[in-house]
């Protein structure tokens, strides 16, 4: 397996989940509350929103594949400068949409899985509401659950470990996923509060 020493050196947490479930908020809220302890961090912002091909129901494999290298690229630039990366998704909630779209793509499995295993934390945020319009996402229900129930699927099958935030407590999500980073103490130069 190819190892690198830039993304072992940083902490990276990724949010995944479904469209329009306040993963953008999460990682925002994230960086704010850790930069005022001084952590040098950037944000991996959702790439799909600059994808110049169809996203959505109507996506393609070259759109998803489009998506999950420039994630991957983008993650790397990032990593390259900073001591945690925060991303609004993973590559493995990516690779769901093209599960989706276009099937299992095995020359893409093994990048997935071994990208996967480079973050540090991932943080499955729930879907509470029905996706509101924002001009790019998909606002039906059912496309929206079946995103969160691939993905759930995914993690299952890769036995990964995830912190699945309550549903019931979205006033307290941003108070755990800190707790959580706080607990993981590395790297070492990372001295949370």
């Amino acid at each position: 397996m190819i190892r690198s020493a830039v993304l072992d050196n940083t902490l990276k947490i990724a949010f995944v989940g479904s469209h329009g479930v306040g993963k953008t908020t999460l990682c925002y809220g994230l960086a704010a509350r850790l930069k005022r302890s001084d952590i040098s961090l950037d944000v991996v912002g959702e790439v799909a929103r600059r994808c110049p091909l169809p996203i959505n129901r109507g996506t393609t494999l070259d759109a998803q594949s489009w998506i999950l290298h420039t994630q991957i690229a983008e993650e790397i630039v990032a990593a390259s400068r900073y001591d945690v990366v925060i991303c609004d998704r993973s590559v493995l909630d990516n690779y769901v949409y093209l599960l989706l779209s276009s099937g299992a793509q095995p020359k893409l499995e093994q990048l997935v899985d071994h990208w996967t295993s480079t973050y540090g934390l991932l943080v499955h945020v729930p879907i509470v509401n029905t996706p509101r319009p924002d001009g790019m996402r998909s606002v039906d229900p059912a496309f929206q659950r079946a995103v969160d129930e691939r993905l759930e699927k995914e993690v299952a099958l890769r036995d990964l470990d995830v912190l699945h935030l309550d549903d019931l407590d979205r006033d307290l999500w941003l108070d755990r996923v800190e707790q959580h980073v706080t607990g993981l103490g590395r790297p070492a130069q990372l001295e949370l509060p």
